[in-house]
């Protein structure tokens, strides 16, 4: 089969699209309001872009009442948001933060889930909430957003980066020094309204041993910092935007 998106019919019950990008990572973002209120909210395309220093990103849809998502609307106005990893432990919590629910809910309470506080980022003073019972977080600074332009009400969607500050993994999902996934089990989107759950890998290493792409892969930073003599580019307040897209990367 072959259709063109939005010119021509896919013939099928179920529009194809998303289900054939999978498993596609959760970013379940957590954010403070500028009053302090926090929110916290899943988004199926969420990925991490580089490593040395990292940065991640997640993209929101318009709303159904073609506004902005929460999140970015709290990102945007604040400089600062956090990633927790998706568990099946969690998957309950996860869904039911996804449900659309007024702007200055707190989300946390709705799904029952205990706050822990980011060391780093913070809004006027108060930090950032974490959901404690994840097993790895991510502190984001907001470096940039991107907006690509779709149809109306929810076409549009909202590219929002964050450079990462502040890494928080449990001592209990490490196996031998490397997280282990089948202690996390971290769970994916796929198509439709099914969802994927990791609990086995197996390896790969590429011909030719190749040191440098190798740390590369593993995402190296000791290695790659060798390379260079031992130089960095910037300290938390990292590079500015370079993106023409972006208002002002923010900090709180």
């Amino acid at each position: 089969m072959f259709y063109e998106p939005g010119t021509t019919d896919h013939g099928l019950p179920y529009d194809p699209f998303k289900a054939c990008v999978v498993p596609r990572p959760i970013g379940w973002i957590s954010t403070l309001s500028p009053s302090g209120t926090a929110n916290l909210a899943p988004y199926s395309q969420f990925n991490n872009l580089t490593f040395d220093p990292p940065y991640v990103m997640f993209s929101a849809n318009q709303t159904d009442n073609n506004t902005q998502k929460d999140t970015v609307r709290n990102v945007e106005a604040t400089g600062v948001f956090v990633w927790n990893l998706a568990t099946y432990a969690l998957r309950e919590a996860v869904n039911a933060t996804a449900e659309p629910v007024e702007y200055g809910i707190d989300e946390f309470q709705r799904a029952g889930l205990t706050k822990q506080a980011a060391s780093l980022v913070e809004v006027s003073g108060k930090k950032v909430p974490m959901v404690e019972s994840s097993p790895i977080n991510f502190e984001c600074e907001f470096f940039s957003k991107i907006r690509l332009p779709g149809n109306p009400p929810m076409g549009s969607v909202d590219i929002v980066i964050g450079k990462v500050v502040g890494i928080h993994i449990k001592e209990e999902v490490l196996t031998d020094g490397k997280i282990d996934v089948r202690k996390t089990q971290p769970i994916a989107r796929c198509g439709y309204y099914e969802y994927a759950v990791i609990k086995e890998t197996f390896e790969m290493i590429i011909p030719g041993g190749q040191k440098a792409t190798l740390a590369g892969l593993e995402g190296s930073t000791k290695f790659h910092r060798k390379m260079e003599g031992g130089k960095t580019v910037g300290g938390r307040d990292g590079s500015k935007p370079q993106n023409e897209n972006d208002a002002s990367a923010r900090t709180s």
